[in-house]
């Protein structure tokens, strides 16, 4: 007999997607079915090669909205009611649901897990200097509260986000942690390739992502520094760079190919409740150049060199000493691969289903 059926959403945009396919293939090999219902915009092939020859995975392109992405409550229950018509269709035994709003627009059948990966009313106060939420936003953080309070169980990716969704929405109760993980790398080789250049991954047309200090940064450096990522938004946002290099979107595996290069990484974020691409460069043993937020603190003290997200003269410093310094570097990348072995795909499986298993036991004696 089977661990049980999860349906767990997943959206093809951002970081979601990584960590939804790489929980999915874990939990199948637990035992686990796993239907992975995608909201949002379909995955690219390049995405879903990522679960060729994963059994036990079948993936549901919904055509259901994004919460983020709608413009009104409305929108958002609509997407709900289908998500919940899904989980009785596929006969699920859990809902894992990595857009709480979601849980605050509908009832659904089953026990349910809600993952918060971000959401509008952190990401604003963040990216707005933490200016209250936009009033015509503001039901978006209604949906949110009514959700983390109506789920089974929450889980948050870092200790810090998750203190950060307690003090924003007044919850009850801290949210679980249960960090992201991404498969480990070979040890680093003597004599190992390196580029001699900088790189920064990310939806860089996000505030967050302090493009504008990366360009900065850039200016300062006499060495390239490569911008990998998506520089338009979908509410017409856009990002520009003149000193530094913009890559555009890779696909996974040229992602994949360009770290293992090992240029020293970079992330200004302001916000970041994990950052999923710092554990991607530190698989990889790329050093790690990273703004000294409460998240990052958490997840790389010891294993990064750290930078006032506001002083582009003290990162364009950091990443010239590093360039200078080849045993630095190498160092520091060996510190933080050893770091990023915490944060494996197995790891986080173990405590989801941890947590699965308590919800549909609770399940079955409530039967």
């Amino acid at each position: 007999m089977g661990a049980g059926h999860v349906l767990m959403t997943a959206d093809a945009v951002g970081g979601v997607w990584q960590y939804a396919t790489g929980l999915a293939a874990e939990l199948a090999g637990e035992g686990f079915g796993v239907t992975l219902a995608v909201m949002g915009p379909d995955p690219d092939a390049s995405q879903r090669r990522c679960l060729d020859g994963v059994p036990g995975v079948r993936l549901v392109e919904t055509g259901l909205p994004l919460d983020w992405m709608c413009n009104n409550p409305a929108e958002v229950a609509a997407a709900a009611l289908g998500l919940a018509r899904l989980v009785r269709a596929c006969g699920a035994d859990l809902l894992h649901c990595n857009s709480p709003a979601l849980l605050g627009a509908a009832p659904f059948p089953v026990p349910v897990l809600a993952a918060a990966h971000g959401c509008i009313t952190t990401w604003w106060q963040a990216a707005r200097g933490g200016a209250p939420v936009d009033p015509a936003l503001a039901w978006h953080g209604d949906l949110m509260r009514r959700g983390l309070c109506v789920a089974d169980a929450v889980v948050a990716p870092s200790a810090s986000f998750a203190a950060t969704l307690e003090a924003t929405y007044g919850l009850a109760r801290r949210p679980l942690v249960v960090h992201n993980g991404r498969p480990p790398a070979d040890a680093l080789q003597p004599g190992a390739h390196r580029l001699d250049a900088a790189l920064v991954v990310g939806r860089m047309w996000d505030p967050v992502k302090n493009a504008a200090l990366i360009d900065a940064v850039a200016a300062r450096l006499d060495l390239r520094f490569l911008v990998a990522g998506q520089l338009s938004g979908p509410h017409g946002e856009e990002a520009a760079f003149v000193h530094a290099v913009a890559l555009g979107a890779l696909p996974d595996a040229d992602l994949a190919a360009l770290l293992a290069l090992r240029p020293i990484f970079v992330s200004a974020a302001t916000f970041e409740p994990f950052g999923l691409a710092v554990l991607e460069a530190a698989t990889a043993g790329c050093a790690l150049v990273l703004s000294d937020i409460p998240t990052f603190r958490e997840l790389w003290d010891g294993a990064a060199v750290f930078a006032d997200p506001r002083d582009a003269a003290g990162f364009a410093g950091a990443i010239a000493r590093l360039h200078a310094d080849p045993d630095a570097r190498r160092t520091l990348g060996e510190a933080a691969q050893a770091r990023a072995l915490r944060f494996t795909p197995a790891a986080m499986a173990r405590g989801v289903t941890a947590i699965y298993r308590r919800l549909l036991a609770g399940r079955e004696a409530a039967a």
